[in-house]
C-alpha cells in the first residue's frame, strides 16, 4: 500500500497534540489542508482515525494502533535528525586512529589535543601499532585514518600523503662514550652491541636496508617492543641505538646520553598519513584529517 509520507507526518502531529490547529501551527499549514490530508488517509486505510466535536479530538481504537507504530518510526526519525545535525556541527561522533609510535609522538599528539580542544564531543580511539600493523587496521577497516613512519609498501587501495620528514640520529650511553668524541663511519660501530626494534616493523628494515648498502648487516642485540623504549635501553648501556633527533631530551648530555656524528648520513625518513582510496570519510575524520596535513605544513 502505497501512502503519502506527509499523510504520516501530518497524522503524527495531530494524534500527539490531539488538535488540528496545533498540528497546522507546527507544520506551517492550515486546518483545511490538515483536515483533508487526515481525510485523505482514513480513506486509504479504509478506517476512521479521529472522533471530532466541537471541543476535542480524539483517537478511535483504530487511530490509537497506527499512532503505536507511527510515534516510533517519527520519534527515530527525528532522533536520527538530530544526531545527524550534531554530527554536522562536529559535537558528536567518532575517529580510530592507527598511529606508529614514532608518528604518534613526532607528529600525532599535539595535533590530538589540537582537535580534542576544538571538538571534545568527538570521540577519538587511538591504536598504537607498528606501520604494518597500522596499514592492516586500515585495510581492513579497524580504523579510519593511519599515521606511520616510512619505508612504506605502494599500495592502489591506499593514499599515502607525506606530511612531515624527520632524520634519526646514532646514541650510546655512559660505556660508549668514546664513540662520541668525533665523527664515525658506519663500520666502526659494527663490532657495538646495537638496540634496535624487531624484524617485523618498517623500522627495522629501514636500518637493514642502509647497513646493507655500506655492506654490513644488522643484528641487533637487544629488541625493543617500541620506538620510545630505545633511548632508556641505550642511557642504560644496552648499546647504541637510532632515535628521532626530535626524541632526544633536553637534558640528554647530564644523563649521559651521546649522540654520534656518523659520516655516512642517515636519509631522512617522513611520517606519513594514509587513508583507503575507496573510503568516504566521516566530517569528523575529515577535520582530524585537515588538521593533521596543517601540522605538516607547519612543521
Amino acid at each position: 500500500m502505497l501512502i503519502s509520507y506527509d499523510y504520516y507526518r501530518i497524522f503524527y502531529y495531530v494524534a500527539k497534540y490531539r488538535s488540528f490547529t496545533q498540528a497546522a501551527q507546527i507544520l506551517l499549514s492550515n486546518q483545511p489542508n490538515i483536515s483533508r490530508a487526515i481525510k485523505n488517509l482514513e480513506n486509504a486505510l479504509g478506517c476512521t482515525l479521529f472522533v471530532r466535536s466541537n471541543r476535542s479530538v480524539r483517537l478511535t481504537p483504530e487511530g490509537e494502533q497506527l499512532f503505536a507504530h507511527i510515534a516510533v518510526a517519527f520519534e527515530q526519525i527525528q532522533a536520527g535528525e538530530e544526531s545527524l545535525a550534531l554530527e554536522r556541527g562536529l559535537q558528536r561522533g567518532s575517529v580510530s586512529i592507527g598511529a606508529s609510535e614514532t608518528a604518534l609522538h613526532g607528529l600525532l599528539l599535539p595535533v590530538l589535543r589540537h582537535f580534542r580542544n576544538a571538538y571534545p564531543g568527538i570521540r577519538l580511539r587511538v591504536t598504537n601499532h607498528s606501520t604494518p600493523q597500522a596499514i592492516a587496521a586500515l585495510k581492513s577497516g579497524l580504523v579510519d585514518l593511519s599515521v606511520v613512519t616510512t619505508p612504506l609498501e605502494p599500495a592502489r587501495s591506499l593514499v599515502q600523503i607525506p606530511i612531515k620528514t624527520f632524520r634519526e640520529t646514532a646514541v650510546c650511553g655512559p660505556a660508549f662514550a668514546s664513540l662520541a668524541e668525533q665523527p664515525r663511519a658506519l663500520h666502526e660501530l659494527a663490532a657495538c652491541p646495537f638496540v634496535s626494534l624487531g624484524a617485523q616493523t618498517k623500522t627495522f628494515a629501514f636500518y637493514a636496508d642502509f647497513f646493507a648498502q655500506h655492506g654490513l648487516t644488522l643484528a641487533p642485540d637487544v629488541e625493543a617492543a617500541t620506538a620510545d623504549q630505545i633511548l632508556p635501553m641505550v642511557e642504560n648501556d644496552l648499546g647504541i641505538g637510532f632515535v628521532p633527533e626530535d626524541f632526544l631530551p633536553n637534558d640528554a648530555a647530564q644523563r649521559g646520553i651521546h649522540v654520534i656524528e656518523l659520516l655516512d648520513p642517515i636519509p631522512l625518513r617522513s611520517i606519513c598519513l594514509v587513508k583507503r582510496r575507496d573510503q568516504t570519510l566521516s566530517l569528523a575524520a575529515k577535520a582530524l584529517e585537515q588538521m593533521i596535513r596543517a601540522a605538516g605544513t607547519a612543521g
